[in-house]
């Protein structure tokens, strides 16, 4: 048999189109050409599958003209997830191995000069798009290295395939009978977590205020920028609030898994644990949002049905946080390069912190600050109206007074993240019941729906809105906010008193 088809996938966002090598040997001069829009990391594979070939005790054909083609040739190629199919195919195509056995399996995987399997990027988004493809594809198996494929098991109901090296592969493929023995394993996910040592939000002494505004946060998925001289606790409640979330659905862990593994930061002891990112201030705009010539996830997708910590929020590039803006809004960011487009996922909960003047000590008991109003001014409009706008709750947090008693080691502690998140969860179960999703998550039709103020909360909300000048943005948000504070008390109609509680946690005039 001169002709060999294997399939594969590439890495396209999330998305892992198929991807069908095509081997094919032919007389003439003997050369080895890959074609099919293939980077240079693809190319390259023509001499790791040669030497592997031969390193392995395998026939390498080298009087033939070998041509191999990576469909559709339209689709870009990148990394060395390739060789493991070339490999297969070179040796299908030379008679080897059993060409008809090639359907049944999708192959990925690097491959060392001794023939040894390396893991790959993205085995758990090729696992996920396998599951949602129709039939024919559907009913494939992966075959993938060791460490790619206990990823790629987290996928329920699909058959993956560990090996550790080509020959591994090559026996398995063998016609009946000529090899008994098995030489690749099933591999079965192992969900098993590896102990954690979590934050809890007991350990933040005081600021009720602010606990209590990170509360309704975490019950609607809203965005909360945190305002306060040093040292008040802006982090730490920062830190604790992946805690007060409730736990990942299945199909909302695979998707964070998923975004991860494409980054190749996967780690599977931390399955199901809510993402919590917190980059540099000095970070790019790239790296926040993605891209690259072959676009990789950034900060805010792999923030992604978790929370995304941005602090000393002044201290960043305001070009660079403007790209927030419209993630912020449709939960997806679109990666646009000349010869292609990359769609990834961004539904993150934006935790913002910063101090209320350049020194930092402004408003503080000490009156130790001397920032003149104009360079408070100019601080401040380091973070951009627009961006202010799209965040739910500002909530300002105090200095505690050294006299407090919940600074005393003997003093009670305040609630448990377990207490707190129990509330959320409860919160959460009636939004889904509701609406199918978070309070954060809804439209503007939605909003209308699901957000109907009562009588006396309507004329409170007007006349707020008429003395404060707020946008139809800021009108929503705060219905949002209102209805997630329904939602933790359990009342089916907002009322005036959420509301109003609602306006003083989104009042940027105070915080800022």
């Amino acid at each position: 048999m001169s002709l060999a088809i294997v399939h594969s996938r590439a890495l396209d966002g999330l998305a892992a189109p198929e991807v069908t090598v095509e081997v094919h040997l032919a007389n003439g001069l003997p050369s080895f050409t890959l074609v099919g829009l293939a980077d240079t990391e693809v190319k390259e594979a023509r001499e790791r599958v040669r030497s592997a070939l031969q390193n392995s005790g395998l026939e390498f054909p080298t009087n033939k003209r070998i041509t191999v083609n990576l469909a559709p040739a339209d689709l870009p190629k990148e990394s060395g997830r390739f060789d493991l199919p070339i490999a297969v195919g070179v040796l299908a195509a030379n008679g080897q191995l059993d060409g008809a056995r090639l359907d049944r399996f999708e192959f990925a995987g690097e491959l060392s000069l001794a023939g040894e399997l390396r893991p790959v990027r993205g085995a758990l988004a090729m696992s996920l798009a396998l599951r949602r493809q129709g039939a024919g594809s559907a009913s494939r198996a992966l075959v993938l290295p060791a460490a790619s494929a206990r990823e790629a098991a987290l996928v329920d109901g699909r058959p993956v395939h560990a090996a550790g090296h080509l020959l591994d592969v090559v026996r398995a493929l063998m016609p009946p009978g000529d090899d008994p023995v098995p030489a690749w394993q099933c591999v079965v996910a192992d969900v098993g977590r590896a102990p954690v040592e979590v934050a809890d939000f007991a350990e933040v002494k005081g600021q009720a205020g602010a606990k209590r505004a990170l509360e309704i946060a975490a019950a609607g998925g809203l965005s909360v920028v945190m305002v306060g001289p040093p040292g008040t606790g802006k982090s730490m409640l920062a830190q604790r609030l992946p805690s007060l979330l409730p736990p990942l659905a299945e199909e909302e862990a695979l998707e964070a898994a998923a975004l991860a593994s494409l980054a190749g930061t996967f780690a599977p002891e931390r399955w199901r644990e809510r993402p919590f990112r917190a980059p540099h201030h000095t970070a790019s705009a790239a790296a926040l949002v993605g891209g690259g010539s072959h676009p990789r996830p950034g900060e805010i997708s792999l923030a992604h049905h978790g929370v995304l910590f941005l602090d000393e929020l002044p201290e960043w590039d305001r070009r660079v946080l403007d790209v927030l803006r419209e993630p912020l809004e449709s939960g997806v960011i679109h990666i646009a390069r000349a010869a292609r487009h990359s769609v990834f996922p961004a539904q993150f909960q934006l935790v913002a912190a910063m101090n209320p003047c350049p020194c930092g000590w402004r408003g503080h008991a000490s009156g130790r600050c001397r920032c003149a109003p104009d360079h408070v001014a100019r601080y401040r409009g380091r973070v951009s109206g627009p961006l202010l706008d799209r965040l739910d709750l500002a909530i300002d947090v105090p200095a505690l007074d050294a006299r407090d008693l919940t600074l005393l080691p003997d003093a009670p502690t305040g609630e448990t993240s377990a207490a707190v998140r129990d509330r959320v969860v409860a919160a959460h179960a009636l939004q889904r019941r509701r609406q199918h999703k978070a309070n954060a998550r809804l439209d503007v039709a939605e909003v209308a729906c699901h957000c109907r103020p009562g009588a006396g909360a309507e004329r409170l909300l007007a006349g707020a809105m008429a003395r404060l000048s707020l946008s139809a943005r800021a009108y929503h948000r705060i219905l949002k906010v209102a209805r997630t504070i329904a939602d933790l008390a359990g009342c089916g109609a907002i009322a005036e008193a959420h509301v109003a509680e609602a306006f003083q946690l989104r009042r940027f005039e105070l915080a800022l």
